[in-house]
């Protein structure tokens, strides 16, 4: 069949429907006859698109139309089963799929457009006003379409909005000397020293659920952080490694802490030296459902903010830390942290560095506390031990 210029078609055809209209096939790269997804009201028309579809193929440019076709959910549940994941990241995924993502699961990845994308995202903010939640299922989703598109199932990622994946952190909270010993005292005599090693260590929850006695030295007030065991949604913990390399660590405590620390080493703590630091009343390890109940008492008995976390002691610890002499690099090996930052590479921060940084940290706890005391009548009772000689 000739095209409009008179010259004979070398690439695809073209025939004219009952409808008036006309219908453009070709020959992809497999040698498979493929329709174009349109009809044209003039042979012209048609074959504008045959010669764009020609130069696709031979640019390399073209994708199989039906490539797309692949169910979104059958296709992100093999991308969270393909990658090496933590536990409690396989978890956030799984259940970010499950409870944000939904208005995908029933779709192909060619169906899930840009406008699709920005209206999902505009419902879960309306619904549930929840931004970080809904950054994080975004990011998720952004994942999965990129790696759509390096699978050469779709063209473009449909996740184009700047920003959306961003999460702005809430300004840390940050505790008072007074407010740490309150809530120590409120929240147990078995819990008291995982609040204290919370603020002045400073441990993150996962870190303190792994400690066992042979990683803590009584004598020089050291405590060894060696991995994590984090509890995932079904209760269960998972030991494995420290959030990163830097949080392989050892932890030098203040001198305050010295009383603290064998009282509930004589106390708490299991036997033998792979017994575990915390436990619960009944001898298990502590969960986090019941901690968080015991927290969120403490925390209304001394009057705290609802929205002041356990984790939020942390950075009471780095503030402390600093305002007792600490460099940002002292802070970031006491809390476990790491940076690529260049200049902190140059900055170095060894034991005996520590080991200033907790004796600054002792003085400026000792001295709020002396502060506190002189403004107030003394009530210590009998199994107060926070204010150890």
């Amino acid at each position: 069949m000739a095209n409009s210029k008179g010259r004979r078609r070398r690439f695809g055809a073209i025939r004219r429907l009952p409808s008036g209209r006309y219908q453009a096939r070709y020959p992809g790269p497999d040698g498979v006859m493929r329709p174009a997804p349109i009809t044209f009201a003039t042979t012209a028309d048609a074959d504008d698109w045959l010669a764009e579809k020609q130069t696709e193929i031979r640019r390399g440019e073209w994708r199989d139309p039906e490539a797309g076709a692949v169910s979104f959910q059958a296709y992100a549940d093999k991308w969270v089963e393909e990658r090496e994941l933590a536990p409690l990241t396989r978890d956030l995924y799984r259940y970010l799929l499950d409870k944000h993502l939904t208005a995908f699961a029933d779709s192909d990845l060619d169906e899930i457009t840009a406008p699709r994308v920005r209206e999902w995202r505009a419902e879960r903010l309306r619904v549930t006003g929840a931004k970080t939640i809904t950054a994080k299922a975004y990011r998720l989703l952004k994942g999965i379409m990129e790696t759509a598109v390096d699978d050469e199932l779709i063209q473009r990622n449909p996740c184009r909005i700047k920003g959306a994946g961003k999460e702005k952190a809430a300004e840390r909270r940050i505790a008072t000397v007074a407010q740490v010993d309150a809530l120590a005292e409120a929240v147990g005599m078995r819990w008291r020293l995982m609040v204290y090693l919370g603020a002045y260590g400073p441990m993150r929850p996962e870190e303190l659920a792994g400690l066992r006695r042979r990683d803590v030295d009584l004598d020089t007030l050291r405590v060894r952080v060696r991995l994590a065991e984090p509890e995932r949604m079904n209760g269960r913990r998972v030991p494995g490694d420290t959030k990163s390399e830097a949080g392989t660590r050892t932890v030098i405590l203040p001198a305050f802490l010295h009383r603290e620390l064998r009282w509930h080493l004589e106390s708490y703590a299991e036997a033998g030296p792979n017994g575990l630091l915390f436990v619960g009343e009944k001898g298990a390890p502590f969960r986090r459902s019941t901690f968080g109940r015991k927290w969120r008492r403490a925390r209304e008995i001394v009057g705290m903010p609802e929205g002041f976390r356990f984790y939020d002691l942390r950075h009471t610890g780095h503030t402390l830390s600093t305002r007792s002499g600490a460099t940002l690099k002292d802070t970031m090996v006491r809390a476990g942290q790491s940076s690529e930052k260049a200049a902190l590479i140059y900055q170095h921060s060894d034991d005996e560095r520590q080991e200033e940084v907790a004796a600054g940290l002792d003085a400026t706890v000792r001295k709020a506390r002396a502060a506190t005391t002189e403004k107030a009548p003394d009530k210590r009772s009998g199994t107060d031990l926070a204010r150890g000689n």
